[in-house]
């Protein structure tokens, strides 16, 4: 397991969770989750909030959570996130920007899968 891999994958992960959750419009906007204007419902804010919320916990959970098997359960609820977002973003977003919002979740998915999988020193 690359514990330096998970613990900034999970730190970057809490900074953005925290930033959505102050302002929604950082996931509304790049989701297509905005009026014509570029304004965010306020109904979108309530809603993207907890998601946000969320991802601040689970990433918090991977900045600080003890090597091994708490970093290993921590990370595969950001996994498990990352992916079951992908998946529902892919079957619900606005056609024009589920699949920039689908990859960046499996990117996010796919660094901690490797954060798993990769023993670093062991080349």
């Amino acid at each position: 397991m690359d514990t330096k891999l998970l613990r900034a994958v999970g730190a970057a992960t809490a900074v953005y969770g925290l930033a959505v959750t102050l302002r929604p419009q950082l996931l509304a906007k790049p989701s297509g989750l905005v009026d014509a204007a570029g304004r965010t419902a306020p109904d979108t804010a309530t809603s993207l909030r907890p998601l946000a919320w969320r991802d601040a916990a689970c990433g918090a959970a991977m900045a600080v959570a003890p090597a091994g098997g708490p970093l290993r359960a921590a990370a595969s609820l950001r996994i498990a996130a990352d992916f079951g977002d992908a998946a529902l973003l892919a079957a619900t977003l606005p056609r024009g920007y589920r699949w920039k919002a689908v990859a960046v979740s499996v990117a996010w998915g796919a660094l901690s899968v490797a954060g798993l999988l990769r023993h670093p020193g062991a080349d």
